[in-house]
């Protein structure tokens, strides 16, 4: 998959990094410890951003944004404890520093949308890059929360593997952090999906995936509680 995306997708782009980009992309979304947060996820991102192309203004910059949103992507620390996805996501913003050849402005808009993943929810943007740069923000949160709204089985299999991710975690801890995670997506006054386009597609799937998921997890931590 990896050779496909380079193909289709690095190609066009290469020529805004430096020497060793790519090798530093692939050696990140191959590491043995991931099974969600890979070229898959990658791939699947770039894919629907090509569907909604005529939403971008800058469509370069949110394919720059995808490649490198995830590359640095790890559980827990080295002393055993969680390890916050904050750290994961700025250090993937602080490895594209060392690898991007875009100005100054276009190298700052990449770092925001990087950043703006480590709180879906609550990321605006800051400053305004260029005009369009807000929206283009939205259109990029919303692809990485795309999966969200993919059919039951997959959902399911992506809930799997980010299991894996979290192999060293007892099974309540992790159902108990995904159910917080889940009912933070799922309230009632969120807007899950910023963009009317995107939303109209997404919405209504992936908040019928929530409601069944926060269900399976809230009975699998009673079961493992009274165990």
């Amino acid at each position: 998959m990896n050779r496909e995306i380079k193909e289709k997708y690095w190609m066009p782009v290469v020529r805004r990094h430096k020497t060793g980009a790519w090798e530093a992309l692939d050696a990140g979304y191959t590491e043995n410890h991931r099974a969600y947060h890979t070229w898959e996820h990658v791939a699947g991102m770039l894919e629907k951003l090509s569907g909604f192309s005529n939403l971008s203004t800058r469509s370069d910059i949110i394919v720059v944004s995808v490649f490198w949103h995830d590359v640095v992507y790890r559980t827990q620390n080295q002393d055993g404890s969680q390890r916050p996805d904050y750290e994961n996501v700025r250090d993937s913003g602080e490895l594209f520093r060392q690898y991007t050849l875009l100005n100054k402005s276009d190298a700052d808009a990449v770092y925001d949308l990087i950043m703006a993943t480590a709180n879906h929810l609550q990321a605006r943007a800051e400053k305004h890059y260029y005009a369009g740069f807000a929206d283009d923000l939205d259109l990029f949160l919303d692809l990485d929360l795309s999966s969200l709204a993919s059919p039951w089985e997959e959902f399911v299999e992506d809930l799997a593997r980010i299991r894996t991710e979290f192999w060293w975690a007892p099974e309540v801890v992790f159902c108990s952090i995904q159910l917080q995670i889940l009912k933070n997506f799922a309230k009632d006054d969120v807007r899950l999906y910023r963009r009317a386009e995107t939303s109209r597609i997404w919405r209504d799937a992936a908040r019928a995936n929530l409601e069944r998921c926060i269900s399976e997890l809230q009975k699998r931590i009673a079961e493992l509680s009274s165990v």
